[in-house]
């Protein structure tokens, strides 16, 4: 009889304490991820070198869905991801063909096309989606045409890679969709 008293105590004291996992939300579905140039820079850099660019983005997932016309529609501003708009920071200025993009924090917009893309740098940052999107604020846009991937994208993914010393190419994909940005710093 005495232990059946204590398992019933410890039961309605373990049951009265508020369970601490619960004060964190689980895993995002669409996880924010990070691209620097150089590639490597977060995990492997010498000391005194400096990042050129960086991207922080949320990742969506494409779960058998049809991604661009459907649910990334064709013709409208896209916050180039999910959840928070994409942050891209450039740490030094950066030449798309003849267009400069100085050194600063901008929101990365694109307007997805069938057969091209417009990227815009906007210099409206720490916002959710692409709700406030201001064209006033834009600092730079570019066209970009679109390529096939070799396979599906299932993870939204974007990276940056190193061509040479002052040239790089900024790689976004999904499903079957990639563009390249290619620029100089």
């Amino acid at each position: 009889m005495k232990n059946i008293l204590v398992l019933i105590c410890i039961a309605v004291t373990t049951s009265l304490q508020p369970i601490k996992a619960q004060e964190f939300k689980g895993l995002d579905k669409s996880p924010m991820d990070m691209a620097y140039l150089p590639d490597n820079f977060a995990h492997d850099h010498s000391p005194g070198e400096k990042a050129v660019a960086r991207i922080t983005y949320g990742r969506p997932q494409k779960n058998n869905r049809p991604v661009f016309g459907k649910m990334v529609p064709y013709g409208k501003i896209w916050r180039t991801g999910a959840n928070e708009a994409t942050e891209f920071i450039a740490y030094q200025p950066l030449i798309f063909g003849s267009k400069t993009l100085p050194a600063g924090t901008y929101t990365l917009f694109t307007i997805p096309e069938k057969d091209e893309w417009t990227l815009i740098f906007n210099t409206d940052v720490d916002i959710w989606g692409s709700y406030r999107y201001d064209s006033k604020k834009d600092a730079l846009r570019l066209s970009v045409k679109i390529k096939s991937t070799t396979g599906v994208v299932e993870a939204f993914a974007i990276k940056f890679e190193t061509q040479n010393e002052n040239d790089a190419i900024l790689k976004l994909a999904w499903d079957q969709t990639k563009i390249e940005v290619p620029f100089s710093y």
